[in-house]
């Protein structure tokens, strides 16, 4: 399987992990709010990767890369509020937490590729 099919695989996983998370917020007025916030952050990586996949330019490419990672990070952040407010258990939001985490490093490291390829196919 090539490097962008895993990554886009890993990227549904994670949206699919995403919304059995948000299903089981709690359905407070605190519970659904982030929840509605996580289910779009978070299952947005993949559609925006899929996107970026058809990009019709290296620029273009960076820019919905950016917008993956962006999106992943909104993610995390809510994670972690979702964390430290326990409106879940731990257990459910750890491994979870640890792939947005893993994910997030892959895409600053694929969008810092793309950026150096550029410069060198222009020198």
């Amino acid at each position: 399987m090539a490097k962008g099919d895993e990554l886009e695989e890993r990227l549904i996983e994670f949206a699919v992990r995403i919304v059995k998370l948000c299903n089981a917020m709690p359905k407070t007025t605190t519970g659904r709010h982030l929840g509605s916030q996580l289910v779009r952050s978070g299952t947005s990586p993949a559609l925006n990767y899929g996107e970026a996949r058809a990009a019709e330019s290296e620029r273009d490419f960076v820019h919905k890369m950016r917008v993956v990672h962006k999106e992943l990070n909104e993610s995390n952040i809510n994670l972690k509020i979702i964390h430290g407010s326990e409106l879940l258990p731990e257990k459910m939001l750890r491994n979870i937490m640890d792939e947005c985490d893993q994910l997030c490093r892959i895409l600053n490291t694929s969008i810092q590729t793309a950026l150096e390829n550029k410069k060198t196919k222009f020198k």
